[in-house]
């Protein structure tokens, strides 16, 4: 089940936005390569690129956040910190399982419910702080 990039979840911050894209359109590999029974090695080389952008991402992510002293940083940091956590499971979980429909299904749930989830609400009130407090990014 492909995932479409839509207008509200635009945070009005192109870089971070940039970065959103980037971690839809790779998430949208990984379910295609276990849709289409790839095999184990080439959904893994997926799988750690996806866990490895999704944590330049974050950084990035904190970096500005930090930049713009965003009263929520710790809690953002938090929720990035917790999801890290998460995908690492996943990866055990894809270790020791392989590309299985379960994969699939619990992927799905856990990681791009939570990609969405996060960039529609949290990211977007990180970016409205911006636009309302530096109108220099407005």
């Amino acid at each position: 089940m492909a995932i479409m990039w839509r207008k509200d979840l635009e945070t009005g911050i192109e870089s971070i936005d940039d970065q959103h894209k980037a971690l839809i359109e790779q998430a949208n590999i990984l379910l295609e390569a276990c849709a289409q029974g790839k095999g184990k090695e080439e959904v893994k080389e997926t799988l750690d690129f996806l866990a490895s952008y999704v944590v330049t991402h974050f950084k990035d992510e904190e970096a500005y956040q930090k930049k713009y002293n965003y009263p929520l940083y710790d809690l953002h940091a938090k929720v990035h910190e917790d999801f890290l956590q998460e995908v690492e499971n996943l990866k055990q979980e894809f270790d020791e399982q392989g590309p299985t429909l379960r994969f699939t299904v619990q992927f799905n749930k856990r990681v791009v419910d939570w990609l969405i989830n996060h960039i529609g609400k949290m990211d977007k009130e990180f970016a409205k702080y911006v636009k309302e407090n530096y109108t220099q990014d407005k």
